[in-house]
């Protein structure tokens, strides 16, 4: 028998099952999936609270409340998608999560436009999607997702 097969391997000195080494996820990828995971909430929450208005209240327009809610929860599925996808080091998610800040962009906007309780719901929004891009675009988080630059040659 030899040496290495008496001794056990250290936790440090134990090679992966698999093959591949998992490495850490940098804290600009975390802070993305968070900001998408904020955005996905806050379209189911504002999706439940349309239904919940439109199935208790008596809103004027019973079909178009109840499409807006439905519209709401769907469009939160795509940025709670990404924010899995984010969190799980995927690459095909760093395209949903850049649509939807985009996209929040303009909604923002429209919302510190009104005169009402909707402004700092809007400053919010802002403020989420900016950071939202920055830690998208940011090279650490395109190399943690495999994502390569232009004009970046083939390893």
């Amino acid at each position: 028998m030899s040496s290495a097969e008496q001794t056990p391997l250290s936790g440090t000195e134990q090679t992966p099952v698999s093959g591949t080494e998992q490495t850490p996820r940098p804290i600009r990828l975390t802070a993305a999936a968070a900001v998408a995971g904020v955005e996905a909430l806050g379209l189911v929450a504002g999706g439940v609270y349309m239904l919940v208005n439109a199935l208790t209240g008596s809103p004027g327009d019973l079909t178009g409340a109840l499409t807006g809610a439905v519209t709401l929860l769907a469009l939160g599925l795509i940025p709670l998608a990404a924010a899995r996808g984010l969190w799980l080091c995927r690459s095909w998610s760093r395209g949903p999560a850049v649509i939807t800040q985009i996209l929040a962009l303009p909604v923002a906007w429209q919302m510190l436009q009104a005169n009402s309780a909707m402004i700092p719901a809007g400053a919010v929004l802002g403020v989420l999607a900016l950071t939202g891009l920055v830690l998208l675009v940011n090279p650490a988080t395109t190399e943690a997702l495999g994502i390569r630059r232009p004009g970046q040659g083939t390893p």
